[in-house]
């Protein structure tokens, strides 16, 4: 699991993040490349963009649950700030 101690100063504000145990494997930027880049000069990956469309949300979850050091991580993952088409709909009983 991800530290927020441990992040990293090049991580955008937000709740995504990528922490010190990143080990710079691509996997995150080939997974979410409109969330994740590559920091040269450290050789790890960073959040430059806070994923904000559903699929923006489903490609950051998939490279967090896919990273082998578990790099990634999120400060509220049951939080989502895209309202999905169901729960635009429905109404309280």
């Amino acid at each position: 699991m991800a530290e927020p101690s441990q992040r990293l100063p090049q991580n955008v504000p937000g709740l995504w993040y990528v922490d010190s145990n990143c080990i710079d494997c691509d996997l995150c930027r080939e997974t979410a490349p409109s969330v994740f880049r590559r920091d040269e000069e450290n050789g790890s990956s960073y959040v430059f963009h806070q994923p904000e469309t559903e699929e923006e949300i489903r490609q950051a979850l998939e490279a967090l649950t896919g990273c082998p050091v578990e790099a990634i991580g999120n400060d509220n993952p049951v939080a989502s700030p895209v309202e999905t088409p169901a729960s635009a709909t429905s109404t309280p009983a």
